[in-house]
């Protein structure tokens, strides 16, 4: 006789699940998915409650991540953790503004821990540039009107790399002014 494989659930399974819930249930199992864990609690404010809170929230993962505490033992830095971080918050809001500036953030807290502490490595420098990249493509999804302070930010970053090797500064130039000049 032939074994049967059993098929893993999928979201689709649950979501068949899910609309024969009653409301009181749901509200229940969102508070539960609530009380689990940190990243749920700041997925669902950043959800639900917007604000400048919850990007904050997002913008400290992302400084954790890219300007780690030098006097830690694990002062190591988390590139995935911190594009979670901007992921995360990009599909719990609609919010363009924040989702650009949480890639931004990411270069500076990169840029500024090399201005501090020194040269890094090229890895480190191609993550920072790949973000800045995106975040110039970021900007251009926004009405012109709100895209002058961003653009100053990556001016900012990028007249500050001057000197910093790996091809950083100019992969930098390269990008700003391609896209504003």
């Amino acid at each position: 006789m032939k074994k049967q494989k059993s098929k893993k659930p999928t979201w689709i399974d649950v979501k068949k699940s899910i609309k024969d819930i009653e409301d009181s249930r749901l509200v229940e199992l969102v508070k539960e998915l609530y009380q689990l864990s940190d990243e749920n609690r700041d997925f669902l404010h950043a959800r639900f409650l917007g604000g400048t809170a919850s990007l904050k929230k997002y913008r400290k993962t992302i400084q954790n991540s890219l300007y780690p505490d030098v006097m830690d033992d694990d002062d190591s830095f988390d590139f995935e953790k911190a594009e979670n971080a901007i992921k995360t918050y990009a599909k719990a809001t609609n919010d363009d503004e924040g989702v650009a500036d949480l890639m931004i953030y990411y270069v500076e807290c990169g840029n500024k821990f090399t201005l501090d502490y020194g040269d890094i490595n090229e890895v480190f420098y191609d993550a920072l540039v790949e973000m800045y990249e995106k975040a110039i493509k970021a900007i251009f999804k926004m009405p012109k009107k709100k895209q002058e302070p961003f653009r100053k930010r990556l001016e900012k970053i990028m007249k500050s790399a001057d000197g910093i090797g790996w091809g950083y500064y100019d992969d930098l130039c390269h990008f700003y002014h391609e896209a504003f000049e």
